[in-house]
């Protein structure tokens, strides 16, 4: 039997156990996938002691992201770019790291928003912690002329420009708004609006009519960000599907299957984060 499981601290929170049991059953796959709360002090050798425990690897989230990136002897490029990993598997003895958030992001905007990019835009990105490096390289990735990040701390805004290069631009968070209008695509990467808390403040009233307005925090599945830019006729992008097919790669990894995101599967989760 395969086994795979979710790492944080805490950890009671996490999806990820329904959407990976929902693969292993659709599949007829002989396997687990569990949660397991592993505090900071215990997370070297928790990683060190992976095959032991008969582990073909975890996903990892906060506050491990990071930690999990150090401990690993392998890092894909994603990890590399981003300083941080939620993927962990095990090859040839060898822990190896990916970073799949960019994966997961990219790919949902693609499918919910094919056209994204026809016009010769910028994107712009509030928020410069590591959901937003994770969407900065993927957007780079994808040929954006510039990408422009919103922050109220400017020094952290400016330090992921450092990393990135000439082609990310740090603008006053106050500006947010005004130097949005033009956006191919909007990101809201920060945790304003999680669970119903706090605003953005944006003003919407001038955007061009085809900028796509996305937001990665998914409970709820509409923000007040989401609902705003919908109350001015924009596109929008939820932030359930980028944590459903960032899910996609590891399970690869894990359970040597490619598993499709389904709707009934957007539809099995969406009804769990309602539920609450």
């Amino acid at each position: 039997m395969k086994q795979a499981c979710v790492i944080g601290w805490p950890i009671e929170h996490s999806r990820s156990p329904i959407i990976h049991g929902y693969w292993l059953k659709h599949y007829g796959i002989d396997g687990t996938y569990t949660k397991r709360a592993v505090s900071p002090g215990e997370i070297e050798a928790f990683l060190n002691g992976l095959a032991a425990e008969g582990l073909a690897g975890c996903n990892v989230t906060i506050p491990h992201k990071e930690a999990a990136f150090r401990l690993a002897a392998n890092r894909d490029a994603s990890a590399i770019a981003v300083g941080a990993a939620n993927t962990l598997w095990l090859e040839d003895g060898c822990l190896c790291a990916a970073n799949t958030d960019t994966y997961g992001y990219m790919t949902y905007l693609g499918r919910e928003a094919e056209d994204w990019g026809r016009r010769d835009a910028p994107v712009s990105i509030l928020g410069a912690g590591g959901a937003s490096r994770a969407i900065v390289y993927g957007f780079l990735e994808a040929g954006v002329p510039e990408v422009r990040i919103f922050n109220r701390s400017v020094e952290r805004a400016e330090a992921l420009a450092q990393t990135f290069g000439p082609r990310v631009k740090v603008l006053p968070w106050d500006q947010r708004s005004r130097a949005s209008t033009e956006a191919a695509v909007l990101v809201n990467t920060t945790s304003v609006g999680l669970k119903g808390a706090g605003s953005l403040d944006m003003d919407f009233t001038d955007f061009h009519p085809d900028c796509i307005v996305s937001d990665i925090v998914y409970v709820p599945l509409e923000t007040a960000f989401i609902r705003e830019a919908r109350r001015h006729g924009l596109r929008t992008v939820d932030g359930l599907g980028m944590l459903l097919h960032q899910a996609v790669p590891g399970f690869e990894k894990w359970f040597g299957l490619r598993p499709e995101v389904t709707d009934e599967l957007y539809d099995l989760i969406a009804a769990d984060i309602e539920a609450v």
